[in-house]
């Protein structure tokens, strides 16, 4: 689908937290998401190093410490917040920028954290951050066979814009 094509809800998804926020996951640990900040570069790159490869999508994030480095290099300039378990980075969420007054969101959380409420908290706090930041309209794409993932982007709001054979599309409004 090209991006003129895409189609975005009428309505505006809801209330969405404006990050630095903690909570208790799960798990029971206290997990502060908080808006990426430069120094914090290094341990957002030790959390992608240590990526599982059984969770990488759409070939990201890339395998290789220099070539995660490269990807984050670019990444980091846009709108992103991270989740961090103390000093160590856990979640990272993006907001890119696209061409058409829109941006693309990304998310993931390290294998050690799935299952325990990180994303849909860190989804949240990157959807607050980028209302503030003024973004009105965001969109993703996601592979059809992850119930998991379509299940979590519908509980915050987004809405099915279009399929390809392997691929959703999802859109919603800030």
């Amino acid at each position: 689908m090209s991006p003129s094509d895409r189609t975005y809800p009428e309505e505006s998804a809801g209330e969405f937290p404006e990050p630095p926020f903690t909570f208790a996951d799960k798990e029971g640990r206290e997990i502060e998401i908080r808006p990426y900040e430069r120094d914090e570069f290094e341990a957002v790159v030790e959390m992608y190093v240590d990526f599982d490869s059984a969770d990488r999508a759409q070939g990201i994030p890339p395998a290789t410490e220099e070539r995660v480095r490269d990807w984050l290099d670019g990444l980091l300039d846009g709108l992103n917040v991270v989740a961090w378990d103390g000093d160590r980075a856990v979640g990272h969420a993006t907001l890119v920028p696209d061409s058409e007054d829109a941006s693309e969101l990304a998310i993931f959380v390290h294998q050690d954290y799935q299952r325990a409420g990180i994303g849909s908290k860190l989804i949240r706090g990157l959807l607050g951050h980028g209302r503030a930041n003024d973004v009105e309209k965001v969109w993703l794409t996601v592979e059809r066979w992850n119930h998991a993932a379509v299940g979590l982007y519908e509980s915050v709001g987004f809405e099915t814009a279009g399929s390809e054979s392997f691929e959703i599309e999802m859109a919603l409004r800030l």
